[in-house]
């Protein structure tokens, strides 16, 4: 699970930042998600190593134009790279539809890709044997949502040394014995595989919240992530602002991750008034974060991140 960020500036792109998209990628599906799609999102997949055929799941949180005014450029480009074959489902409020189809209509553009839109409730959003991606609804000026995803746990390392000393067979039982089944064997032995299996290895947990001010349902989607990526809209001292615009400070973003006890921080949508050269600067939120949530970031475009998978450092550690 790797993320990057293509886009982190709040509002309006600037010289050094786009507007808001994270992409997710998954090298074992060969697959891309994407969580919101910002104006010139195509723009940053030519600057990365991604390619726009890989992408196929689309998250969007809110229908704010500086989260959705890349989505139909996107698209249509997609459709021109070819894979016919493969169709990317979208996922957002239920505007979300309304808007592309409208978008279609007048401007007489053509899909050729199979395009699947899903509004989305509170609750399960999309899951498959690999992943579950859940939401709920934040606090902002328009309906917004957050998004947690979460890999499901696998079975730990199955030894396969300790199955040959068993005289075990190798071949589709040794699968069965790796999923922690009971198999029988053909000289009446039954063998339990989980007694083969080391612990289950524990699904890494991503979530994207934005745009929002402090909310505690930020605080339950967070709960125990390995990384909490949220908005960081304005600094501590400008927390007028961000009370009347419904957006989050940095120590608001911190809170958030103190509380729902998350591993990693990296804040970003980043209101560009925070320029290099003005009273107030991003080491500023930076340094604001940290003093409630040490293990905080910034993220800055094009920054990538490999979600460590903490279980495989405890197993390495306990094998020493």
């Amino acid at each position: 699970m790797q993320i990057t960020f293509l886009g982190t500036s709040s509002g309006v792109p600037t010289r050094a930042r786009n507007v808001s998209s994270v992409a997710l990628r998954l090298p074992q599906r060969a697959e891309v998600w994407l969580f919101d799609c910002g104006e010139g999102t195509q723009h940053q997949f030519l600057r990365s190593e991604f390619k726009s055929s890989q992408i196929r799941r689309i998250f969007i949180t809110h229908m704010h134009g500086d989260h959705i005014f890349g989505l139909m450029g996107l698209l249509a480009s997609c459709g021109l790279a070819g894979n016919r074959q493969q169709r990317i489902d979208i996922y957002g409020p239920k505007p979300l539809n309304d808007y592309l189809q409208a978008s279609r209509r007048y401007s007489q553009t053509h899909f050729s890709l199979p395009i699947k839109i899903h509004a989305v409730e509170p609750g399960l959003v999309f899951e498959d044997d690999d992943f579950r991606v859940t939401c709920d609804l934040l606090e902002h000026r328009v309906p917004a949502y957050g998004y947690r995803i979460e890999e499901r746990d696998r079975p730990g390392h199955f030894d396969v040394k300790r199955a040959q000393a068993l005289g075990i067979p190798s071949g589709p039982i040794y699968g069965q014995l790796k999923q922690g089944q009971r198999v029988k064997l053909d000289d009446g032995r039954t063998i339990n595989g989980a007694d083969l299996c080391g612990p289950d290895l524990v699904g890494r947990k991503l979530v994207y919240c934005t745009d929002t001010i402090y909310c505690d349902r930020a605080v339950t989607l967070a709960i125990q992530a390995d990384v909490l990526i949220h908005e960081a809209t304005f600094s501590h001292r400008d927390a007028d602002l961000a009370y009347q615009r419904l957006h989050s400070t940095s120590t608001m973003a911190a809170q958030v991750a103190l509380s729902a006890q998350a591993k990693q921080l990296i804040m970003t949508h980043f209101s560009p008034r925070y320029a290099p050269g003005n009273d107030i600067q991003l080491p500023d939120l930076l340094a604001e974060a940290r003093a409630i949530f040490p293990n905080t970031n910034l993220a800055h475009d094009f920054l990538v991140y490999d979600i460590p998978r903490h279980d495989e450092k405890v197993l390495a550690s306990s094998s020493v």
